[in-house]
């Protein structure tokens, strides 16, 4: 019988992403504790979104409010990678930046979790920003999927490819 795998990636869904910003943005529009702020929110090229208004609590309350829109999409917050408000000219603005893959260093920590916690038999590979994870059987693979999102990292981790 042939090995089972899965891989493991962190990767971040666009169209979720969009149609969050898009409802942070039509949100900070209507609402009216954002009246006469100046409250934005924009794709700053495809990696970065920048949050501006005319105060820095202003702008932390478009962060927060772009958050809630994202975890009820269920996106991972893990993605965000937001500095704190910084003034430019009246403007207080924030950038986010969206992380996504998983670096080598991160990469060979959940391999060695996977090696020293995980059910013997279970082989894990890095091939480049994923890692791939085989066994021969299937319950193994299980119990490394539980094994995984039981830790806490500091990027988002999913599950793709099972097979």
């Amino acid at each position: 019988m042939a090995d089972s795998s899965f891989d493991i990636v962190s990767k971040i869904d666009r169209q979720e992403v969009d149609n969050a910003l898009g409802q942070t943005a039509r949100e900070i529009s209507t609402r009216f504790d954002f009246k006469g702020t100046g409250a934005t929110i924009e794709w700053q090229g495809t990696e970065a979104i920048e949050i501006s208004a005319s105060a820095d609590d202003r702008a932390t309350a478009v962060l927060d409010v772009f958050k809630d829109k994202l975890i009820k999409r269920q996106q991972s917050l893990k993605i965000l990678d937001a500095s704190e408000p910084r003034a430019s000219g009246q403007q207080s603005k924030i950038g986010i930046v969206l992380k996504e893959g998983i670096s080598s260093e991160d990469a060979k920590k959940i391999s060695k979790l996977i090696r020293d916690e995980g059910p013997k038999g279970v082989k894990a590979q890095i091939q480049g920003d994923e890692l791939r994870v085989s066994s021969k059987k299937r319950d193994d693979l299980q119990a490394v999927q539980a094994l995984v999102k039981g830790q806490d990292y500091e990027f988002a981790v999913q599950f793709t490819n099972y097979r």
